[in-house]
């Protein structure tokens, strides 16, 4: 099993593939780091030389990767809900914070559905 930036790699999939399970490593990027290292995209991470393994630990430890990028995440969004601006505030809120609607969707963010009205007939006054 390898193990890199402290998460494990899963054994059976491509590495283009397995990288991504890295918190800020994506397909792109991904394929960027093996290319750098010189590494077939297409092996599996279960077939890997210790060698490549350094050579691929090496590579990643240049770029912000888990631990480090999501506190860096945080401090960001710490910072603009100090500072109060409008998507600090969505954050605060836990609302949807880049300009997406919330009359429909958002569902998850903003809890089960409440119907609106009392529930009581309204009585028509009569006109002679």
């Amino acid at each position: 099993m390898v193990r890199i930036a402290g998460v494990d790699l899963p054994a059976n999939k491509r590495l283009e593939i397995g990288l991504t399970y890295i918190y800020g490593i994506g397909r792109p990027t991904a394929l960027h780091i093996l290319e750098q290292a010189g590494v077939d995209p297409a092996r599996r991470a279960k077939d890997l030389t210790e060698p490549e393994v350094v050579k691929l630990r090496d590579v990643i430890k240049d770029c912000k990767v888990e631990g480090d990028l999501r506190k860096e995440v945080q401090m960001n969004i710490k910072r603009l809900i100090d500072i109060g601006t409008y998507r600090g505030g969505r954050h605060k809120r836990g609302l949807p914070a880049r300009g997406q609607r919330t009359r429909t969707n958002a569902r998850t963010k903003r809890g089960k559905r409440k119907t609106v009205g009392s529930g009581v007939k309204k009585v028509e006054a009569k006109k002679e």
